[in-house]
């Protein structure tokens, strides 16, 4: 297989989806999720402590630069989370969210356990695994991926 037929083959795969409910079913809340905790970080909404806040907060874990990585974070879970929600890009978008939700557990949430009362990792966990099957599943139905890059 040559190069370009390689590439052309791969992206195919990549923003291909099917017609399955269940990403659609995960996908909705999931980008809703996701949306609203980007929007505490960028804009300060729900409660949110903005760029500024989320970055003093980051910086004071260890987390550095704190500014950039709030962000980061902030952009990754927010557009992410729209990119998911209207299933445009749902892999790549959903493999973004995956690692944030990593980091957030390996940086944060780790040292408290499991559960969420205590700060713990489970709620991010559950953000986790539900990106890594949308980034394995695709959009599916409903999604501008499969109405982008699978009708042809």
């Amino acid at each position: 297989m040559s190069t370009p037929s390689l590439f052309k083959s791969t992206l195919s795969r990549l923003l291909s989806a099917d017609d399955n409910v269940a990403s659609l079913i995960l996908r909705v809340p999931t980008g809703i999720i996701f949306m609203a905790h980007g929007a505490q970080k960028l804009f300060g909404a729900f409660g949110g402590y903005g760029l500024e806040g989320t970055g003093q907060w980051m910086a004071s874990m260890g987390i550095e630069p704190g500014y950039l990585m709030a962000l980061l974070s902030g952009s990754g879970e927010f557009f992410g989370g729209l990119a998911i929600l209207i299933g445009l890009l749902t892999r790549p978008a959903a493999a973004v969210l995956a690692f944030t939700m990593l980091i957030a557990i390996l940086t944060v949430h780790i040292s408290n356990g499991l559960f969420a009362s205590n700060n713990g990792y489970e709620y991010a966990l559950a953000l986790m695994t539900i990106s890594v099957a949308l980034a394995l599943l695709g959009g599916g139905k409903a999604s501008l991926d499969r109405l982008l890059f699978s009708a042809r």
